[in-house]
């Protein structure tokens, strides 16, 4: 619960892939990270996703439901390691985020200042006709177009759902993040299942392994025969 939101997210991959070392896990492209994310998330809870969104324009609430595969389709394999993009006479090598950057961004409260560190880590060198520049002196349309080539890669790095408004028939936006909406879910179970448990014990004196170590179609009946 105390973890950040990028060091929660490896946690939860480094239940599901025991055998993967961590700092593999850590270097994964956001992307991809988040498709891994995903595919707990099914195996967890299914493929169908619900959850609330708020339109820009009125305020009114909007209920979605969609598929998982609507928004996670398989990226092409990435290199973790350095790629180049060539934006008129700058040269370019970068690499893609990862959750080590994003852990970094967690203390940083200024957005601005936040894209330019996310940039700064992620661009290993920028050089025109052969010369080595420095980030800040590169023109707002290379970055731009860094930004893009980065997008265009990894394609899952930065979902958005379409939010369609009945009430002012206004079309937005929104971020969709795997990682949060995923944790609210297990963190809603994980209350469930203590209060389960606690009626259980409560009524039966039952321990609290002996409990979780039912099915989950045991523990239900139990608790119908005690009115929960």
């Amino acid at each position: 619960m105390g973890q950040a939101p990028p060091v929660r997210a490896l946690t939860l991959l480094g239940a599901a892939c025991p055998d993967a070392a961590p700092d593999a896990l850590a270097k994964l492209p956001v992307g991809e990270r988040d498709a891994r994310l995903m595919t707990l998330r099914k195996w967890t809870f299914g493929s169908r996703m619900v959850c609330v969104a708020t339109c820009a324009g009125c305020g009114e609430r909007l209920e979605l439901s969609f598929g998982a595969d609507q928004l996670f389709t398989k990226n092409e394999t990435v290199s973790t390691e350095s790629l180049s993009l060539t934006v008129e006479e700058y040269e370019l090598s970068f690499r893609l985020p990862n959750s080590l950057d994003l852990a970094e961004l967690v203390s940083v409260k200024d957005p601005d200042a936040g894209h330019t560190l996310l940039l700064e880590r992620c661009l290993s060198k920028a050089e025109r006709h052969g010369k080595r520049v420095s980030i800040t002196e590169l023109p707002a349309f290379v970055l731009e177009s860094l930004v893009t080539r980065m997008g265009e890669i990894d394609k899952t790095g930065n979902l958005q759902l379409l939010l369609d408004c009945p009430q002012c028939a206004q079309h937005s936006q929104a971020i969709f993040d795997i990682e949060s909406f995923f944790w609210k879910e297990i963190n809603a179970w994980a209350i469930r299942m203590l209060r389960e448990v606690h009626k259980l014990a409560t009524a039966y004196g039952w321990r609290e392994l002996d409990i979780l170590n039912m099915s989950a179609w045991r523990r239900q009946v139990y608790l119908n025969l005690i009115g929960a």
